[in-house]
């Protein structure tokens, strides 16, 4: 004789039985019981022996004591990518004010022996920098829409053009009255 297609075979059991019980309706008022978990704390060695981590660092003391302490004169050199002789670079730093974690500076910077006026920005939680050249650049033998940008502060910076027909330069600045270059020079 032929199987019987009531019968509760292996399929029935794992698929459609679940997908009924699932459409039933719940009558309304119905209560879950809830039991608030116990207050267990995490002993020191499930955390490799060490408490959390807590940052201390605060971002916008840095900017405030960056405002009052940084040098206010920087003196180095600009190499172009694309070749050339290094042009030798003064930054003068006339004004600093703490903006939350941003120091907003501005100043003169010369590049050979053209003086445009300069403002940047100094991020106090990353270190980078942004200096913008105002005024006509091309005499200094860069190009308009461009800009400096540092990721170690001022310490080591390159020349972003605005175009892709430019490949930049490097800008090393040092404050004046130190010692010379950094004992590292990244990789340009």
């Amino acid at each position: 004789m032929g199987r019987d297609p009531l019968s509760l075979g292996p399929l029935l059991t794992s698929a459609v039985i679940p997908l009924l019980l699932a459409a039933t309706p719940l009558p309304v008022g119905s209560a879950v019981p809830f039991q608030e978990p116990a207050a267990v704390s995490t002993p020191l060695s499930e955390n490799f022996g060490q408490q959390a981590p807590v940052r201390t660092f605060d971002p916008v003391a840095r900017a405030a004591d960056l405002a009052s302490t940084m040098p206010r004169q920087w003196s180095g050199t600009y190499q172009p990518f694309a070749g050339g002789s290094p042009v030798s670079v003064q930054l003068d730093v006339s004004a600093v004010q703490a903006m939350g974690q941003m120091v907003d500076l501005r100043g003169q910077i010369t590049v050979g022996s053209t003086t445009l006026p300069v403002q940047g920005n100094l991020n106090a939680s990353s270190d980078q920098l942004d200096l913008l050249l105002l005024g006509d650049v091309s005499a200094a033998g860069l190009e308009d829409g461009g800009r400096f940008l540092g990721l170690q502060g001022f310490t080591l910076s390159g020349w972003n053009a605005p175009r892709l027909t430019n490949p930049g330069g490097q800008l090393v600045l040092n404050p004046v009255g130190t010692g010379g270059a950094p004992a590292v020079r990244g990789l340009w």
